[in-house]
Formats: C-alpha cells, structure tokens, sequence
C-alpha cells in the first residue's frame, strides 16, 4: 500500500509516518499544507490519502477541500481524513462522489493504532469508515428515535444497495424490480429518514450515512 500524508502538525506527521513504516506500509509523501497535496497526488496518485482538515494556506478547511477536488479530478481516490473537526459542508462535498473509499475520524476517537489502521485498509480497499460522531454532526438535529426502524423490508435492501454506491438502475436489475419501483421506494425512504430537498445537501448520500451508522 502506497500512502500520501496531508498533516501540518509535524509531531503528528511524523507520528503516523513512523507507525505505517513499522506495519511496512510505503509512505510515500508527507506533506504539510494543501498545495502541496494537490501537486504530489497529481504527480503521482497514491493508493490512500490521510489528510487532515485545517492545514495551510488559510488554516480552515484547507485539506478537506483539496481532498474533494482530488476526488473529483481521480475518481476513486481513497481518501481518510484524520482531523479534530467536522467541517459539515465539506464533508458532504466529499461524499457528494460516493462513500467508497472514503474514511473520516476524529483523532480523539481513535482509542488504539490497531483501530487506526484497520480503518486506513478499510478506505484503501475502497470501504467506507466514518465516525458515529461525524454522522451526527452531519444531522446536527435530535432524533426521538431511529427512522431506519420505519423503513420496510424492501426499502432497507434498496437502502442498503445505495450504500454499495449502487444506481437506481442497478438497484432494479439486482433486486429483479423496475426502476419506477426503485425511484418509489427512495423517495419513500428520504420521507421516513427526514431528508427533505435541500440544495446545499445530498440526500442520497444522508441517507447511505444514516445506514452506514448502524
């Protein structure tokens, strides 16, 4: 596995450059701002980014925004991002592509080096790891109980099939049912999880992120 670290804390940095070298994975850049995560990744893509959310030039959501860019101009690309903030538009941004390969944890959450590593293998194999917390900061609102325990039978296989990055017509095709059914059972399902039309949002992928939380 061939990793790219994107970490303005050179403590940090060095930190996980020093823990991946021990499991023998390559790192084979460290980086501390964003510019320069975009010129490495571009120069030579590698098979999973950790990047960090505020980092130079401005010192705001920096690392997420060039992570997004990076995701839109190589489909496909792993990306982790590691950070002690939840940037929640961004972070939608970045999944607005698709959840797999993509991780977002909180370092405060990471109770072990295992636990850490076991989620960057996880994104390298084009999975999904997001933190409980960060779903919910998504959300931002208190929920009385689980909509998911609301959905049918049919509607949590539709649900989980979205979850797979999987298309209406895919859908169809896989659960032997027509596409206008498929399209029922979604709008059924943004109903039942609260997810009306928002334009600063995607509710296909608030949706998946309710699933991937249980």
């Amino acid at each position: 596995m061939r990793v790219l670290i994107a970490e303005d804390s050179v403590l940090l940095r060095e930190g996980l450059v020093r823990l991946l070298e021990e499991e023998e994975i390559e790192v084979i850049a460290a980086v501390g701002d964003a510019d320069a995560l975009r010129s490495r990744v571009r120069a030579d893509p590698p098979d999973v980014c950790i990047v960090d959310v505020r980092m130079p030039p401005t010192n705001t959501a920096d690392g997420l925004i060039a992570a997004t860019e990076l995701r839109a101009e190589i489909p496909g690309l792993p990306v982790l991002i590691l950070s002690q903030y939840v940037e929640p538009h961004y972070a939608l941004a970045l999944l607005d592509g698709g959840a797999d390969g993509v991780g977002y944890l909180l370092k405060e959450r990471i109770s072990a080096p295992a636990e850490f590593l076991r989620h960057l293998h996880t994104v390298a194999g084009g999975g999904t790891a997001i933190d409980s917390a960060v779903v919910a900061r998504l959300f931002d609102r208190p929920r009385r109980h689980d909509p998911l325990s609301d959905l049918t039978e049919r509607e949590r296989d539709v649900l989980a099939a979205m979850a797979e990055g999987m298309t209406n017509a895919s859908i169809a095709e896989e659960l032997f049912m027509s596409e206008k059914t498929v399209e029922s059972h979604v709008r059924s399902i943004f109903q039942k999880l609260d997810l009306h039309v928002d334009s600063r949002t995607n509710r296909r992928v608030l949706a998946v992120l309710q699933w991937l939380r249980t």
